[in-house]
């Protein structure tokens, strides 16, 4: 990892705990404020990576990166919450393509099997309080556990660093969209600020990484 890498990382860090904060105190504000400019600095990361995987690559994970800043900024009014749902969908195909480009398709198809399982369960929880929310959230659902997948099969694939990263940044992003959904439709408690926010800043982080 460069130093730019390390110092865009720290800028990324402190305007992560500053978005937690704002959001702890309901500062508006300051959320909008920082919580973009959260998902700067890890652009950054991106853009100036060195030794891209390939300029596809690294173009795909960009647009993925810069539609999730305009679902960021939906999700801070929840009256906004399907533009910032469709925001981070578009996000998710933009990853998803890239994975797959990236991949060789040797990974087994039945390595889909957990994702689908989980993906099946999350919904059938979340169900009897989606109202008509219903078919968005399980088309969101699908995006999610694919992208997920696909980085799971990658990193399969490749067994490398980058793909790694990836990885568990996918993971990370379906932990957080789980308990973003489960805050959203089902009951609030104040700690899942932290859990939502934080992995999915580390997510993006990683992803970013794994260019």
């Amino acid at each position: 990892m460069s130093l730019l890498t390390i110092v865009l990382s720290l800028l990324a860090l402190g305007s992560a705990i500053l978005t937690i904060t704002a959001k702890f105190s309901e500062t508006k504000k300051q959320e909008y404020i920082f919580k973009p400019l959260t998902m700067i600095w890890i652009i950054l990361i991106a853009i100036l990576a060195d030794d891209p995987v390939s300029t596809t690559y690294q173009v795909l994970i960009l647009l993925g990166l810069l539609a999730s800043i305009v679902g960021d900024v939906m999700l801070i009014d929840p009256r906004r919450f399907v533009y910032g749902l469709v925001s981070f969908l578009i996000a998710h195909i933009f990853y998803i393509i890239a994975f797959t480009a990236e991949g060789d398709a040797s990974a087994p198809i039945w390595y889909i099997i957990p994702f689908a399982l989980y993906g099946v369960a999350i919904l059938r929880w979340l169900w009897p309080d989606l109202g008509e929310m219903k078919v968005p959230v399980m088309i969101y659902v699908l995006a999610i556990m694919i992208m997920a997948w696909q980085a799971a099969n990658r990193w399969i694939e490749v067994r490398e660093t980058g793909p790694l990263c990836a990885m568990i940044g996918a993971y990370l992003f379906v932990f957080s969209d789980s308990v973003l959904a489960v805050e959203h439709f089902r009951e609030t408690w104040r700690t899942a600020r932290i859990l939502v926010l934080g992995s999915y800043f580390a997510a993006q982080w990683l992803i970013a990484l794994s260019i």
